[in-house]
């Protein structure tokens, strides 16, 4: 053979691949209906089949829909099933689009009721209103995406998934997505998107990511972080405050700060059904009526009178709801919104009978009889004669009452339990985000359902130990050598325990000196004060296991700097700030070497860290399933100090009182929860648990409240008193001066979970009124007992609080 022959076939055999890198042969088409002759062999080409022609888009005729043609299927759908309002301009837009799209068939074939529901879907996924507005640009930013995706008269899923899959981050190397999954579980009702939920860290499939401590869902909200909303009278809902804030606003805002408080109090009474009239029980009234003036009617509603339409009504019966003052002569006013009136309170009588406490700045209602000026003052400075509002005559009062409390599950629209053991939201301001952690409506569900995974119920046993729980320490004086000895000795005591049974909070409330500083007192100046939070830096050092895996909230009180050094020791604004950092620099030192620590042994970063809040100050805990306010203010002696003063009680010309609406008792039980019970060591106030913001109605009832010891009557008053009012400061700003931009971090609406409110003037009580648990830790060393700590314990699985001592 040829040497350059051999040599060619040598190079082909060389660059020859391996058989098991050669490509893969490609094999004719495997027909799936084979030739039932062997003479037909299949072609090399494959054969193309052909797909089935796709089906046409039917055409749809467009129509002329009138709006109250769909009036009845929107209210279904927008009002019924979402909750919201459409306006008559966002109706209209409706039936436009619905009668292009749907023509004839969007009543029979249910078109229209498709493209209601997909709108209500993507109004609450953009965070719209209760009002569904058609001027604005989101309800027609929802038409067009609407109009893109609609095929057949009927919204298509396609533009879903093509917006799930838009999304898709982590997907890239290209590769496609099955269609057959499903783009998104989403854990909450009818597709709602979390509002607020991704500052929680929680998905919307309801993934815990294996996390079992409930620090992790934890969030401390101070004065000044939280959202400030306002009430549209209009249109019924709140809103976001459109100015920004100042410490030195207009005057106006003065005046704002005074009509919040009015509307919230006047929608709240609205609400309640004792001053709701019924028109089926008022027709069958008038036919019974008609038929015999003998028959016995049921109670009428209550209804509320201006003080504008007084005028001219002279011995006629009135019920009032106004803000008590002291006007410029010195006579006790009544005022709302449409003018003022002297009162006089010589007749009256408090509602409940010495269960409140009355003084100016406090919106109440009084029942009464109106008389003109001619029959009651004479002309001179005192008589009243129209000047700025205020009505001519006086107003003589015979009860006085605080207006009835609101329920936190009435005010967010929460029902009770279902047979699933889940709860519903129905009416209210669920979709209200008040604290910046989510709104009822949209991460209320999820978050309680997570509650019930990491706070699992336990035996009775147990229910003294357990990471649930908050330890509340009050008046922590850091001037005083024994209340450093008492706070070691209680932190001694949970450091003992097991890292993960320690409690995940301990809030240290001031004041943390006996004197303010940098006034010239006892107490020193800044470099004395600085002194004292070294000392506790190294008293806390000791507690290493505390500092790896708890929170610390600082909650000042007004002897606290800066504030101090401005009012000597007097009442502060409201709200005021945290201590300043030039002070905590070694206790947040502390914490960061406990971190190193821990990372050091364990290999883990600890979460341990030190918070320095406002005063007051919000905990949530799993979003808006749980919120505890923490307020430090010496009220009980303020409430004495101003205090109205009604005459003796004569048991034989008690006046009837009317102006507290009557609820249903639940006789002797408890306010608590079924299968909760409180604990032996718990003081429960079975008086204010029961109360309903009405007058007793049986002797016995009187007898047994006789029977309560005075610190126990002083917290029951305390905690109505507040709680009627939800506001923190109901006194005039000349004593408790309030900061009128931030004056909604003070309101008690909706009704918190629990509320720790540190008096050191009031006695240390746990008691449960209207669904709010209100605890007075009380200082840390009380007076007069030597060598003894007291405190609060609060378990935020049963959502009780209780007092416990120990002797250091």
């Amino acid at each position: 053979m040829d040497i350059e022959a051999i040599d060619r076939q040598n190079d082909a055999a060389k660059t020859r691949p391996a058989s098991l890198f050669r490509a893969a042969q490609k094999f004719a088409h495997q027909n799936p209906i084979p030739s039932s002759s062997p003479a037909f062999s299949t072609p090399v080409h494959p054969i193309r089949i052909s797909k089935p022609p796709e089906p046409s888009k039917p055409s749809i005729l467009p129509m002329v829909l009138p709006p109250a043609t769909l009036r009845p299927l929107a209210f279904r759908t927008f009002t019924k099933k979402h909750n919201l309002t459409l306006t008559s301009s966002a109706l209209q837009a409706f039936a436009t689009f619905i009668g292009k799209h749907c023509g004839s068939g969007w009543r029979e074939e249910g078109l229209a009721e498709k493209v209601l529901d997909e709108a209500a879907k993507s109004w609450k996924k953009n965070g719209g209103g209760v009002i569904v507005p058609g001027e604005g640009d989101e309800l027609k930013s929802i038409l067009r995406n609407l109009e893109r995706s609609m095929s057949g008269g009927k919204p298509s899923q396609q533009g879903e998934l093509s917006r799930q899959a838009s999304f898709a981050f982590g997907n890239t190397d290209g590769d496609a997505i099955d269609s057959n999954s499903k783009p998104g579980i989403l854990g909450i009702e009818d597709g709602e998107v979390s509002l607020g939920m991704s500052a929680l860290g929680v998905h919307d499939d309801g993934d815990t990511t294996g996390s079992e401590d409930p620090r992790r869902w934890l969030k401390i909200v101070g004065a000044f972080e939280q959202p400030r909303l306002t009430y549209n009278v209009k249109q019924k809902h709140f809103e976001a405050a459109s100015t920004a804030p100042s410490l030195l606003p207009d005057p106006s805002h003065k005046t704002h700060l005074f009509r919040h408080r009015y509307n919230l109090i006047y929608q709240r009474l609205l609400r309640n059904e004792s001053f709701q009239l019924s028109s089926v029980a008022s027709a069958r009234i008038g036919s019974l009526q008609r038929y015999s003036s003998t028959i016995a009617t049921t109670q009428q509603a209550y209804k509320l009178t201006p003080i504008a339409n007084l005028l001219g009504r002279s011995g006629s019966s009135h019920l009032l709801l106004g803000m008590l003052t002291i006007s410029p002569t010195g006579v006790l006013t009544v005022n709302d919104l449409t003018g003022s009136i002297a009162v006089d309170i010589q007749y009256a009588r408090p509602v409940p009978e010495d269960g409140a406490w009355f003084t100016p700045g406090m919106i109440v209602l009084v029942d009464g009889v109106y008389e003109e000026e001619a029959s009651s003052t004479g002309a001179g400075l005192n008589g009243n004669r129209g000047v700025g509002g205020t009505v001519g005559g006086k107003f003589i009062a015979f009860s006085v009452g605080g207006p009835p409390c609101e329920r936190r599950e009435v005010t967010i629209g929460v029902s009770g339990a279902n047979k699933d053991g889940h709860t519903s939201a129905g009416g209210g301001f669920g979709w209200v985000d008040f604290l910046g952690v989510g709104s009822e409506r949209a991460a209320g569900s999820a978050m309680r359902e997570l509650e019930t995974k990491v706070l699992k119920k336990t035996s009775s046993e147990s229910l003294s130990e357990g990471r649930a729980r908050m330890v509340i320490c009050g008046e922590v004086q850091l001037d005083n050598a024994k209340t450093l000895q008492a706070l070691k000795r209680v932190l001694g005591l949970y450091a003992a325990e097991q890292a993960h049974q320690t409690p995940m909070v301990v809030v240290l409330m001031g004041n943390f000196v006996r004197h303010a500083v940098m006034t010239g007192g006892t107490s020193g100046g800044s470099i004395e004060y600085k002194e004292y939070f070294d000392s506790l830096a190294s008293a806390i050092s000791d507690y290493p296991t505390m500092l790896q895996s708890t929170t610390f909230v600082f909650v000042p009180g007004d002897n606290d700097p800066w504030a101090s050094a401005f009012s000597a020791g007097a009442a502060t604004a409201l709200p005021r700030t945290s201590v300043p950092d030039l002070f905590t620099t070694r206790i947040k030192r502390a914490f960061a070497t406990a971190g190193v620590e821990a990372e050091k042994a364990t290999g883990k970063k600890a979460d341990g860290e030190a918070i320095w809040s406002t005063n007051p100050t919000r905990l949530t805990l799993f979003g808006p399933a749980q919120e505890v306010v923490f307020f430090r203010d010496d009220m009980s002696g303020r409430l004495r100090r101003n205090a109205m003063r009604f005459l003796p009680f004569q048991a034989e010309t008690q006046p009837m009182s009317s102006i507290v609406p009557n609820q249903k008792r639940n006789g002797g039980a408890t306010a608590m929860e079924e299968g909760q019970q409180p604990s032996e060591s718990m003081e429960v106030d079975i008086a204010v648990e029961t109360a309903e913001s009405h007058v007793p109605a049986s002797k016995a009832k009187e007898s047994a409240d006789s029977k309560v010891s005075s610190d126990l009557q002083t917290a029951r008053k305390l905690v109505k008193t507040i709680l009627d009012q939800g506001y923190l400061s109901p006194f005039p700003p000349s004593d408790r001066p309030v900061l009128w931009d931030y004056a909604g971090t003070l309101q008690l609406y909706p009704l918190p979970t629990a509320l720790v409110l540190m008096d050191p003037e009031a006695p240390p009580f746990a008691v449960t009124y209207e669904g709010c648990h209100v605890m007075n830790p009380g200082p840390l060393t009380p007076q007069g007992r030597k060598g003894v700590a007291q405190w609060m314990e609060y378990d935020a699985r049963m959502r009780r609080g209780k007092t416990r001592e120990i002797r250091f």
